[in-house]
């Protein structure tokens, strides 16, 4: 896995004479830092808007494979984070390193209406016969296999966001973003998106960081779960659970329980 290292920005001083954009690929490896595989490393991570600093010295590492959920209460920078990791910020203090390959899945599905759902899933490829096979591949795995010619106006929120994580899927990442991509969805489409992304992430193998305000949704799909406040990584929660889990197990209802607690939520209030 070749990752790539943003830039590192001193949010008040200069800008650096070299981009990140025009930077060879950094190797872990080659930056001496053998000692544990990472698909993403950050280290002192620090972003200012206005003079208010929204991620303050943060270090993460996420193994490769290892889903992760990120919770925060709204304006902790859950999503800032996820925009540096994803390359669209990089007005940064500190390090990101993450793989080459890596795509985004946000709330909202982002389909372009003026192309068919297959082309919405190219975007930003070339197109060509081999990579509508790719797309076609891609929207079959996620149960849109006879929806591919169909205009996006003609989906479902679910099926277009299904098409959204196509459109991820489709560069093969090693790493998958995903910003509260269930967040709009009615209740019964959330539980099967939730089912999907589990399985798609099995078979695939990819690292995740999926960034919700649903406690349930995270204890349900994460290895490990985070809690962000004051711009940190101030808690962090494994999950030790086999899959599928239940709802109904205790050991989820303690977990549940316990970051909720955490969130400044009452459990037996959130039942």
């Amino acid at each position: 896995m070749a990752p790539d290292l943003h830039r590192t920005v001193t949010p008040s001083g200069p800008e650096p004479a070299t981009d990140a954009t025009t930077k060879p690929p950094v190797d872990t490896a080659a930056a001496g830092d053998q000692e544990r595989p990472a698909a993403v490393r950050v280290q002192g991570l620090s972003r200012v808007f206005d003079g208010r600093r929204v991620l303050d010295d943060l270090d993460l590492e996420i193994a490769p494979g290892e889903f992760v959920a990120l919770l925060g209460r709204s304006g902790c920078g859950k999503s800032t984070l996820l925009r540096i990791l994803a390359g669209l910020d990089r007005d940064i203090s500190g390090t990101a390193l993450v793989p080459r390959r890596k795509a985004v899945a946000f709330q909202a599905p982002r389909l372009m209406p003026w192309k068919r759902v297959w082309r919405n899933v190219l975007l930003g490829l070339d197109g060509s016969s081999a990579d509508r096979a790719r797309a076609e591949r891609a929207l079959e795995e996620v149960g849109l296999g006879d929806r591919a010619g169909a205009w996006p106006k003609t989906l479902s929120g679910g099926e277009a966001q299904r098409a959204s994580l196509a459109r991820a899927l489709v560069r093969e990442p090693d790493l998958l973003l995903l910003d509260e991509p269930f967040g709009a969805l009615d209740a019964l489409t959330r539980i099967k998106a939730q089912h999907l992304v589990g399985e798609v992430w099995q078979r695939h193998g990819c690292a995740v960081l999926l960034v919700t305000h649903d406690v349930e949704e995270a204890v349900l799909l994460a290895d490990r779960v985070l809690v962000m406040d004051g711009g940190v990584i101030a808690h962090e929660v494994d999950v030790p659970l086999e899959r599928p889990r239940g709802l109904t197990d205790p050991r989820f209802a303690a977990l549940r329980a316990g970051l909720l607690e955490r969130l400044g939520v009452d459990a037996s209030a959130a039942a």
